[in-house]
């Protein structure tokens, strides 16, 4: 049988089974996650959110922040051909995790972001947790409606959803409330809760904002923008379809959801990709608790066939979420070599601790992923990078990702108190061979350089043994520091006490009142730290202060990348061979930057220090 046939045979049969699955209360009895949702305690959801003078010290000025309430998991990454769409899971009544939506904010170039009103929206069919989004160009799904009615797309029934929405459009593009019957908002699945699950709370967000006039980038198409994603429940958690009307500003659920229903509580966060060799969309989605990746086939984005699994398989932890499927190209080798990675996030588990993202290098068939090697990478030696997501459409198919800077372990506890959530720098990667063969994700900050004021004054070359040299830099402020530094042969490599055998070098970011971060490297082990033990704006027993990341084996080169903003920390070492993410919580801001050097000289190949330009709007008050 030809394999489109055996698909679209599988989807029917597929079909059937999933809706099967759903009769009864057939769920594993499993935990629906790892980490608890206080926010949907009504009595933490509904006390008020007091400001404090952390709000404004840790908030970034170039990373994405939520203006108040929960920020996790990247979520429906896509570029529109104008804006960068960025969705995210949102508690916007509370910093906590619970009552999870869908937020929403776009940007023409990853870092200028406009707030706009939440897209998905907690309803009593469940919480909207993590998606993707992916544009339907030709309407395979049927969602959209007819272009006009004189010429309607074949094959495009319009639904009851569809229709509710062109009578709603109006008041749909204004953002308002509308009057709806019973009804409407059974079709549109807003129905007011009839039990406790879903609390009738104010939306500190949606209310002051209004959309953009979206003028998106795509050209005339059938079709349109279109929204996976897991609804979630105590009891189950199942896979939903919506489609925009207004090019992603907001979405209505397809009527006949879930789409995809295996009688699972532990079932979420598609990451829905077109295949053009097999002609078909893949879905990569986790059975968590079982430590599974799925893949599944649709040639309508409606109904699904399994076809495999992978896993378990590296770090498995208590739970796999947020799988991501991406062809990466391989730098160094054939101009079209790529390789398939295969993204899976850990929590708890990680070997650094708490949550962490882990990838596989292999191939991707159309059906089944093969992992080239045994070997399994981490994306990050630190541990405040969760849940990466790469974005679809990228201009000119580059790939690039947003994560979670942040860890379940601690990240409902941390000092700032009306927003809470970060997201790393957009990243860029690809695939390089290291000194020993492997191919190893490689990942660098996006176009950052266009944020680069005038660099500050440094003109040294040299560090003699024994020496420091001090910079003061702008407080509240993103910083960058570039550095291409060689430790000079010491003669001996005895050991000498805290000097290192081979010396050490140290980029230090300090303040007047003692505290202090530090970036390490230690030429006798041809390794890096990093260390954040001596700020003291946070304690908590999940904390960790120190990360090492081994470098060239033997080299006593190296460079780093190091980006400096409030409450987050990025170093990309040897052009992004090496990366560590971490909060970090000075009491007050940091105001200087010390190159150090113990018992070896240093030769500076390359200093460079800029200031960055602030490009997120946010209230001084945090």
């Amino acid at each position: 049988m030809a394999l489109g046939s055996f698909l679209a045979t599988g989807a029917l049969f597929g079909r059937a089974y999933a809706g099967s699955a759903t009769k009864g209360d057939n769920a594993p009895a499993q935990p629906n996650n790892a980490h608890g949702e206080p926010g949907n305690n009504p009595n933490i959801a509904s006390a008020p959110v007091a400001t404090t003078p952390q709000d404004a010290l840790y908030r970034p000025t170039i990373h994405f922040t939520p203006s108040t309430g929960f920020m996790n998991d990247p979520n429906g990454l896509i570029f529109d051909g104008h804006y960068y769409h960025l969705y995210y899971q949102y508690n916007p009544y509370a910093p906590y995790a619970g009552h999870v939506h869908w937020g929403h904010a776009v940007s023409t170039d990853l870092y200028h972001w406009q707030d706009l009103p939440t897209a998905i929206e907690e309803t009593e069919a469940g919480e909207a947790y993590s998606g993707c989004a992916v544009l339907d160009r030709d309407n395979r799904s049927g969602l959209f409606p007819p272009r006009t009615s004189q010429n309607p797309q074949p094959g495009a029934a319009t639904t009851a959803a569809q229709e509710a929405a062109q009578d709603l459009a109006p008041e749909l593009q204004k953002g308002r409330p509308v009057d709806l019957t019973a009804s409407e908002r059974e079709v549109l699945g807003i129905e007011p809760p009839k039990d406790g699950l879903f609390h009738e709370l104010p939306h500190p967000v949606a209310e002051d904002i209004s959309p953009a006039p979206m003028d998106t980038g795509f050209p005339p198409m059938a079709g349109g923008l279109v929204a996976l994603y897991t609804r979630a429940t105590p009891q189950r958690q199942t896979q939903y379809v919506a489609w925009s009307p207004d090019g992603g500003q907001s979405f209505i659920d397809y009527t006949k959801n879930p789409i995809l229903d295996i009688g699972h509580n532990s079932f979420r966060d598609p990451k829905v990709l077109w295949h053009s060799d097999s002609g078909k969309w893949v879905m990569v989605v986790v059975r968590a608790r079982d430590h599974k990746v799925s893949f599944y086939g649709s040639f309508d984005l409606l109904h699904w066939m399994h076809l495999s699994d992978f896993g378990p398989a590296g770090v498995i932890g208590v739970d796999y979420e947020c799988p991501s499927l991406i062809e990466v190209p391989v730098e160094g080798e054939g101009k079209n070599d790529t390789r398939w990675v295969l993204f899976v996030s850990v929590n708890p588990g990680g070997p650094q601790g708490g949550s962490i993202t882990q990838y596989f290098v292999g191939h991707f068939d159309g059906e089944r992923f093969e992992p080239e090697d045994t070997v399994v990478g981490l994306t990050d030696f630190a541990k405040d990078s969760y849940a990466l997501q790469t974005y679809e459409n990228m201009p000119g198919g580059v790939k690039t990702y947003f994560a979670w800077l942040n860890n379940w372990q601690y990240c409902e506890e941390v000092p700032n108190k009306k927003w809470r959530g970060t997201m790393t720098l957009p990243r860029q990667i690809v695939l390089i061979r290291d000194e020993a063969g492997w191919l190893r994700l490689v990942q660098n900050p996006y176009r950052l350089e266009a944020l680069r004021l005038k660099a500050l004054p440094f003109n040294k070359k040299r560090l003699p043994q024994q020496s420091s040299t001090q910079v003061a830099i702008p407080v509240m402020q993103a910083i960058e520091v570039l550095l291409d530094v060689t430790i000079e042969d010491r003669g001996t490599v005895d050991p000498d006490g805290d000097q290192g055998r081979s010396g050490r070098f140290a980029a230090i970011f300090s303040n007047r009142q003692g505290e202090s971060l530090s970036i390490g490297f230690d030429a006798f082990s041809s390794q890096m730290w990093l260390d954040r033990s001596n700020l003291h704006g946070f304690s908590h027993p999940f904390f960790t202060g120190s990360f090492s990341s081994p470098l060239v084996p033997g080299s006593k080169r190296f460079k780093w990348r190091i980006i400096l903003d409030a409450s987050t920390l990025e170093v990309f070492a040897n052009d992004g061979m090496s990366v560590g993410s971490a909060l970090v919580f000075p009491t007050n801001p940091l105001e200087a930057l010390t190159l150090q050097v113990t018992n070896a000289a240093a030769t500076l190949h390359h200093v460079e220090i800029f200031p960055l330009r602030a490009t997120m709007n946010r209230a001084v008050d945090g």
